[in-house]
């Protein structure tokens, strides 16, 4: 994974998720592990969050 990003909600905070293009998602303050999902799965949740 590279080009890690959190959110811009998250702002100065090290306590937030982190995205990752691959498509990945990790713990800022555990950035040496990492979850891997599909595009497919990733596309899924968004839609689901938005939905809320």
């Amino acid at each position: 994974m590279t080009n890690w990003r959190k959110s811009s909600y998250s702002g100065d905070s090290n306590n937030c998720v982190e995205v990752g293009h691959g498509v990945g998602i990790r713990d800022s303050k555990a950035p040496s592990t990492h979850l891997s999902v599909s595009s497919e799965a990733w596309s899924a949740f968004l839609k689901v969050v938005q939905s809320q």
